[in-house]
């Protein structure tokens, strides 16, 4: 029992303390979210334009969140989550979304966003069923994602000479 209330009270207080959480859905890699600790789970806002992806969570799905430190970065625990997407414009969506926008940086509209996730977003709650996973004793580091973004290209030919100038001035 009381190790029960331990383990509940770490995923708590963890959770609430990271910005962000990793989410693995069934047959999906994991993937970073940002959140906000809500009446007992974990609330994130997504799958519309501009907002975060949110693939293979489903209502009812199962799901494995990973919290990690805010200040270290490094894994504090790993919870059982079950997946309950919020109906547009309840009053459990309507308290969820007054949290989440508080924390949403960034957003195109403004205040106006809430309309638009209620139009064309899914708010999520990643409710914990009390079961947490053992760390790991080596490290699940993965490959990123595929992404068209990329930052590699070849160094210009004539950096590194503007480079070596710069030290000989100073």
């Amino acid at each position: 029992m009381t190790s029960e209330l331990l383990e509940k009270a770490l995923v708590e207080e963890a959770t609430k303390k990271s910005g962000l959480i990793w989410v693995k859905g069934p047959g999906v890699p994991a993937r970073a979210l940002w959140h906000v600790w809500h009446e007992g789970a974990a609330c994130v806002v997504g799958d519309g334009p501009g907002e975060q992806p949110l693939p293979g969570l489903a209502d009812g799905a199962a799901a494995e969140v990973t919290v990690r430190s805010k200040d270290k970065g490094g894994r504090l625990v790993s919870w059982a989550a079950r997946v309950v997407e919020l109906p547009s414009g309840s009053e459990a969506w309507q308290a969820a979304v007054g949290d989440l926008k508080g924390k949403r940086l960034n957003a195109p509209d403004g205040e106006a966003m809430t309309g638009r996730w209620a139009r064309e977003c899914r708010v999520l709650r990643l409710e914990p069923t009390g079961r947490t996973a053992p760390l790991p004793d080596a490290s699940l580091a993965e490959a990123p994602l595929p992404s068209p973004a990329t930052t590699r290209q070849p160094v210009p030919a004539g950096l590194p000479r503007l480079l070596l100038k710069r030290r000989k001035r100073r």
